[in-house]
């Protein structure tokens, strides 16, 4: 479900294991005296390096862009990098890719390697192959990338390229992203515009830099000592792309037509005119929609109804073929062959809406939270979805993921393509985030709701004896809404018997030792509007531990709440995913003839961004156990992890926390 991405300068492609291997086995030339490595690769190579962390896999030693615009609007890529390998786990640093279409024509490549042990290889021609990029949900798309497996990409060893690209930019923007998952040392970028033209840059994750003026229309941007985003093993982590610097560059020239100005508006006045013919709405269409909401008069019963039958009847495929990473196909074309990709699905949409009068625009965001920054505007993105205008004056509770636009017009964000959303929320991952809203001369950027905890939840209830000899029978059901029960509702509409069976043995064997189900039972998996609910009988043997007069059990039944925290020093923020709420609601009859000596104290801890509350009473002879789980916030400072730690302490205190049976 995601689109084409903006190209950047450094770009890597997943190679295929054939072709690793195919040009793995090449056989590799030593270099002669004449083809040697390059000047600028032994200037690199003799930089000393600062003091890296130990587990540092490589670094960049250059990585220099010239982009040069030529009157017509093309413009010539030229590029040299050049990256030592430190540790083995930094071989696929030394991997070349780099992509290219029918827009984006490699003019020239060059690979260089200096093993560990001094040996310079230079790669010829037939050692540099070509593959496809995979994806099991692209058709097809014009998309591959020139690829080369160097040799020496061990510690100590060297790897240089320079390429030369032309490309036809679809519009007059060009990203420089100068962070990644290794440390760089040496860094530039270079633009050069013909007479006449003008630009401006707008900055993410970096203060803004001023650049060398070369005179000429040449300017040179430079870094030094750029640290690396590698969050590997960092838990609650953030995605890197939502944290890597970069720069992008918007200019503009005389005989350019929707250049863009550096503005949210003008990448929105640039994509209306790209997809304006794509969203009429063909008699085919108007027909379905008419079909659709007939009898139905409320505004939310119309839209869902179009809006269920986009996100559960058009099949997720793309076929990509130049702009067409871009730009939709026809609305027309979509509903005819039903399916397209998310821009597809999202165009269909709107057509449709509009063919029975609700007005609907295409918002561009990316799949990951942070990666679209509200004041940096570009075509950085990986994904479409779409806002459904609401009529003046109309309420409804089901109506959620409600934004405001400057205009005063209020929208339903809508993502068509994520099938397990209900209709009138958004999924997890875009809430918080920003989108362009694509309305013409009222494009803008918007931000999207976080959605209350309330609309994301887990209710787990259980009833149970346990006898003497410590074994505990009992039925449980357990009730999840929202995007808490979007991979249960895959697992119980697409897979097999066996998966499920294996998923529920997983599940359940991280809290019974020894167990065994029966009369499972599965509701409302496919409606979304519905609380998912499985329920079943379970006996676990052994689950209290029998001390002589003695029975120690655990309240909570099953389900955990901990966050995965660890202890080290925090320097990026903590990413909890999502706003849910989680209750718990167990009782256990006692063994004939057992009283509760001691039970576990109650917890009632609000931190703001999240409160946990649980209580264990007695009641005769019956144990009952409560407790509520919520968390309200989703991006947090890195310096509020301590209190994330001191909330997963607290948890993990509670739900191993033991209640003592005395024989009375």
């Amino acid at each position: 479900m995601i689109c084409r991405t903006a190209r950047l300068c450094k770009p890597y492609a997943t190679l295929s294991v054939f072709s690793v291997l195919m040009l793995a086995a090449t056989p590799f030339v030593f270099a002669s005296k004449q083809d040697a490595v390059p000047d600028w690769v032994t200037t690199a190579t003799a930089q000393k390096l600062p003091d890296y962390p130990a587990e540092t896999n490589a670094v960049v030693l250059l990585d220099d862009t010239t982009y040069t615009v030529a009157s017509d609007g093309t413009a010539i890529e030229h590029c040299r990098h050049v990256v030592k390998i430190l540790r083995p786990q930094g071989r696929d640093e030394g991997l070349v890719s780099i992509p290219f279409d029918k827009d984006d024509k490699i003019l020239s490549l060059h690979v260089w390697s200096i093993g560990p042990d001094g040996h310079q290889y230079a790669l010829k021609d037939n050692q540099i192959g070509e593959v496809g990029y995979g994806d099991g949900d692209i058709l097809f798309e014009d998309v591959r990338a020139k690829t080369a497996t160097p040799p020496g990409r061990d510690p100590g060893g060297v790897i240089a390229y320079e390429y030369e690209q032309r490309s036809r930019p679809y519009l007059t923007e060009d990203t420089w992203s100068f962070q990644g998952e290794i440390p760089a040392l040496t860094q530039s970028y270079t633009l050069v515009l013909p007479p006449g033209y003008t630009f401006g840059t707008v900055w993410a994750n970096h203060q803004e830099e001023k650049p060398i003026d070369l005179e000429n229309q040449h300017w040179r941007w430079e870094m030094n000592n750029i640290p690396a985003v590698n969050l590997d093993r960092v838990l609650l982590r953030p995605s890197e792309e939502s944290l890597v610097g970069r720069m992008t560059i918007h200019y503009a020239g005389p005989g350019i037509p929707l250049a863009s100005d550096g503005t949210w508006k003008s990448i929105g006045e640039w994509y209306t005119s790209l997809s304006k013919d794509r969203l009429v709405a063909t008699p085919d269409i108007a027909a379905k929609a008419t079909e659709l909401t007939a009898g139905k008069t409320d505004f939310y019963d119309r839209a869902a109804a179009i809006g269920d039958f986009v996100q559960t009847q058009i099949r997720y495929v793309a076929i990509e073929l130049g702009i067409g990473g871009y730009q939709p196909h026809f609305a027309g074309d979509v509903f005819r062959n039903r399916y397209g990709d998310c821009k597809d699905k999202a165009t269909l949409l709107s057509a449709m809406l509009s063919s029975v009068g609700i007005h609907s625009a295409l918002v561009m965001v990316d799949t990951s939270r942070g990666v679209i920054a509200a004041d940096a505007p570009s075509i950085v993105g990986n994904h479409m979805i779409a806002a459904i205008e609401i009529p003046n004056g109309y309420s409804s509770p089901k109506l959620h993921s409600v934004i405001t636009a400057k205009t005063g017009r209020r929208y339903l964000i809508f993502d068509p393509t994520w099938d397990k959303t209900p209709f009138g929320q958004l999924e997890y991952n875009l809430q918080g985030g920003y989108g362009l809203l694509v309305e013409g001369q009222d494009s803008q950027i918007v931000q999207f709701p976080v959605l209350s905890p309330e609309l994301n939840t887990i209710e787990r209830t259980g009833s149970f004896k346990l006898a003497a000899d410590g074994s505990l029978q009992g039925t449980i059901t357990e009730k999840r809404y929202g995007d808490v029960s979007e991979n249960r509702r895959r697992l119980y509409t697409m897979g097999d018997a066996k998966e499920q069976t294996e998923f529920l043995d997983r599940v359940l064997g991280q809290d019974f030792a020894a167990f065994s189900i029966s009369g499972f039972k599965v509701e409302n998996a496919g409606a979304l509007d519905k609380d998912l609910t499985t329920s079943f009988a379970i006996t676990a043997d052994h689950f209290a531990r029998m001390m002589g007069p003695l029975l120690v059990i655990r309240p909570r039944i099953l389900g955990s709440d901990e966050p995965e925290v660890d202890h080290k020093v925090r320097h990026v923020p903590v990413n909890l995913y999502e706003t849910m709420q989680e209750k718990d609601d167990f009782t256990i009859t006692l063994p004939a003839g057992y009283g509760v000596d001691e039970a576990p104290d109650p917890v009632n801890v609000d931190l703001g961004f999240a409160s946990y509350q649980s209580s264990s009473t007695v009641q005769g002879n019956v144990l009952h156990y409560t407790r509520i789980y919520t968390v309200r916030q989703i991006t947090l400072p890195a310096d509020k992890y301590s209190e994330v730690q001191k909330l997963a302490g607290i948890i993990a205190s509670d739900e191993q926390s033991r209640a003592v049976l005395k024989k009375q």
